[in-house]
């Protein structure tokens, strides 16, 4: 039954000044999908990610970028990977793409990703191998990757 003034909080946003950093809870506005956007963070602990779990048994694999930023998929057939659903400029992350237990799997990558040196990576296609791919989004139309080939 508190009344908040008008120069602390309006309809979606707390004013900057309102609070100081140590009053902030982030655990409490992670769990609202909170956003900070005005100073530059530093990290007390280790930052840790998400890894978005793929199966792929079709043609074409499509992500969402939006889920995670660490994907790792598990070729099941020969597959495209096509554009990914919510590029935000500026995310970044990796996809770890697996073989399956038969191997010899190919992917290919839609136009969006674009490869040191223009090639795409051709695969590790031994039963099992791990290749990983680094990737940053420069813009909605480009994503620039870097493959590392047999990790394992």
């Amino acid at each position: 039954n508190t009344k908040i003034a008008a120069n602390i909080i309006d309809a979606s946003n707390i004013k900057a000044g309102a609070i100081g950093i140590s009053e902030l809870s982030v655990g409490g506005v992670a769990a609202g999908n909170g956003v900070f956007t005005h100073n530059t963070h530093t990290f007390r602990n280790a930052q840790r990610a998400r890894i978005e779990a793929v199966t792929v048994g079709a043609a074409n694999v499509a992500l969402d970028f939006a889920n995670a930023q660490m994907f790792s998929i598990t070729l099941g057939t020969n597959s495209n990977l096509n554009r990914p659903s919510n590029l935000t400029v500026g995310q970044s992350g990796t996809i770890f793409v697996v073989q399956d237990g038969t191997g010899s799997r190919t992917l290919s990558y839609s136009s969006v990703f674009d490869f040191v040196g223009g090639e795409a990576p051709t695969l590790t296609t031994t039963a099992s191998a791990v290749d990983r791919i680094d990737y940053v989004v420069r813009t909605t139309s480009s994503i620039h990757a870097v493959a590392s080939l047999a990790l394992s």
